[in-house]
């Protein structure tokens, strides 16, 4: 008797049942990705809010428009993948049911002839005069084996094909809840298409305004450049000093370090990619290093540190236990906050106020002050890295957002 059928079905139907496993792992992280860029787009909003009060285009919203296209982009990718995933879905319920439908038909035929079996033998012999019609007592007992074993596979295959059909409801209404989430999903792709589009036209607005007041934006890039020389000369001679302290004198390019120094240079160093941001909400508005301006790709500016663009009145905090070695303004870059941790610093500028003073011990997340908004209503922190007299990239030492 064959009885392959429903195995083949239960092993489709489990393995099935662990590919549905790991794509709902997979679209778990998809909605956690969804949620992440919908909470970055409602952020960028807010800030962008912030600097729209003001008629003429500035670079701050020019910022917080690049970063919630960035979001925007984000979050339709993860639609698109997630869409992605409900069509493989889809895909896979349809093979399942195909070969459910076909082992369903065979086990029907193979049930209608073993009934059919059945029937024509209860005709010709009853069950009775077959068992006794045997030669010796071990064929009775055979045939006794026989009849027992035949009825229940029959009862069997009855089960077997009900279950099937079972099984078959099951994953069609599981076809139809799919189909279901595929159709919200593409509305919601289509509505976040439509919004992406318009942030690219507004992009492209504010990116041809701004290219009308190239002498105003270069005048104010060499303002920057200067105070961002004064930040860096300030900070050199800082730690110049405190090298030359800790070495009694001595010329030297690094800290000696106190056994409690070393302890707490080494548990900084232990935390990159894990430092707290100096800020709760914001984001990177102005990458380490040299690079091109947002608008004038001839342009090259140079940042010591990353520009982080946050809300009005935002509260600033050390992104690390330590102790503040110099509190200084600096035009262009306002109130300044140095911070040591060892044999690295961190810098905190563009400060409206200053809740710390030299010389006062700091933890982690604790306020240094409140970020200053400019007059374009560009509330932003300029925030560096130091080890020793090096400049280090910010961001390689944040914790990824």
């Amino acid at each position: 008797m064959k009885i392959k059928f429903p195995y083949i079905i239960l092993l489709l139907f489990f393995l099935f049942a662990l590919q549905s496993v790991k794509a709902q792992k997979s679209r778990a992280q998809l909605e956690q990705e969804k949620k992440e860029n919908l909470e970055k787009i409602n952020q960028a909003e807010k800030i962008l809010n912030q600097t729209r009060y003001k008629k003429s285009a500035t670079i701050g919203q020019l910022n917080a428009l690049n970063y919630k296209i960035e979001a925007q982009e984000a979050l339709t990718n993860s639609i698109s993948n997630e869409l992605s995933l409900l069509n493989e879905k889809l895909n896979e319920i349809g093979s399942i049911i195909n070969s459910m439908e076909e082992d369903l038909e065979s086990m029907k035929a193979e049930y209608i002839s073993m009934l059919y079996a059945t029937q024509k033998s209860n005709q010709s012999l009853s069950k009775l005069a077959y068992i006794f019609a045997s030669e010796s007592f071990y064929e009775m007992f055979m045939r006794l084996k026989y009849m027992e074993y035949y009825g229940t596979m029959r009862r069997q295959q009855a089960k077997q094909i009900e279950m099937i059909k079972e099984l078959l409801i099951g994953q069609k209404e599981s076809v139809e809840d799919v189909r279901m989430e595929k159709s919200t999903l593409l509305q919601e792709q289509i509505f976040r298409n439509r919004e992406l589009n318009k942030l690219k036209i507004s992009q492209s607005n504010l990116v041809a305004e701004l290219s009308k007041r190239e002498k105003q934006v270069r005048s104010e890039i060499d303002e920057r450049k200067k105070a961002v020389e004064n930040l860096e000369k300030v900070i050199a001679d800082l730690i110049k000093e405190e090298i030359e302290k800790s070495s009694k004198g001595a010329s030297s390019s690094k800290f000696a370090l106190t056994p409690e120094a070393k302890e707490l240079s080494d548990s900084f160093a232990g935390n990159k990619n894990k430092l707290f941001w100096p800020v709760t909400a914001g984001f990177i508005s102005q990458k380490f290093g040299t690079h091109p301006h947002p608008v004038y790709k001839n342009i090259i500016v140079n940042n010591n540190g990353v520009d982080i663009q946050t809300n009005e009145n935002e509260e600033i905090r050390a992104v690390f236990d330590g102790e503040v070695k110099n509190v200084a303004f600096i035009p262009g870059m306002n109130n300044v906050v140095m911070v040591q941790h060892g044999e690295y610093f961190t810098v905190y500028a563009k400060l409206k106020t200053v809740d710390v003073k030299k010389g006062e011990k700091v933890t982690a997340k604790q306020s240094l002050g409140v970020v200053y908004t400019d007059r374009d209503g560009t509330s932003e922190i300029q925030f560096q890295v130091w080890k020793n007299n090096n400049k280090l990239n910010p961001e390689q030492w944040l914790f990824k957002k």
